[in-house]
């Protein structure tokens, strides 16, 4: 049980969060990125831009800091761990969002789910200082606030999706919305059972990532 908790916390990383919201856009419309499909070069080198620098460098940074013994653990179980990982990770967070802005190919809408993350981490980053605030949960609150703006924001309530072999897979915005919630619950219990955080944490993390997206929809979109 402890290795299915570990792996679902690794599988719904807060770093990984931004890239399953561009997946979820490239499927639902392409043309929002002046990409055809998925599938092209233009969208994979963008998936892959957006994987490297929201996850892959961060992750190693933190890796490092491991290693020099700047970190007790990679899973950063102490407050004082987490100081070094939220700076680098909301520097690099910070230079994607101002490459994002105002460029032609990348739609407001997700250049303010990349500004939202950065507002949550430097809001996690000063609540850890006092508490020890689950950075899963900023994420998760996060990805719940952005299906939501989506839904608002959207023309596309219902897409279709081509699968190889497959055909033609109807997906709702809404069903996709009470994944995000059940997978929200479900993280925060993990960590929980892990015994990485305080029911306080992981609420108060649901909170730090539900409003950072907020208040970037509202400088950007409102």
């Amino acid at each position: 049980m402890r290795l299915l908790a570990r792996t679902l916390s690794v599988v719904f990383h807060p770093l990984l969060i931004l890239t399953y919201i561009l997946v979820v856009l490239l499927l639902m419309d392409p043309f929002l990125f002046g990409i055809g499909r998925l599938a092209d070069l233009e969208g994979r080198i963008l998936l892959l831009r957006v994987f490297i620098s929201t996850f892959f460098i961060p992750a190693f940074a933190v890796a490092m800091l491991t290693f020099l013994g700047l970190a007790s653990s990679i899973e950063l179980p102490d407050r004082e761990d987490r100081y070094g990982p939220y700076i680098v990770t909301g520097i690099f967070y910070l230079w994607m969002f101002r490459n994002f802005l105002n460029n032609p190919n990348i739609p407001d809408i997700y250049t303010s789910f990349v500004l939202g993350a950065v507002v949550g981490l430097f809001l996690a980053f000063l609540i850890n200082i006092f508490s020890k605030i689950s950075a899963h949960a900023v994420g998760m609150g996060g990805l719940i606030a952005m299906v939501i703006i989506l839904i608002q924001n959207s023309d596309y309530q219902v897409f279709i999706v081509h699968w190889p072999g497959v055909g033609g897979i109807q997906i709702n915005l809404v069903a996709i919305l009470l994944i995000s919630i059940f997978l929200a619950g479900l993280v925060g219990t993990l960590r929980l059972y892990l015994k990485a955080h305080q029911p306080m944490d992981i609420f108060g993390g649901y909170m730090v990532g539900f409003t950072a997206q907020l208040i970037a929809a509202r400088i950007l979109l409102f």
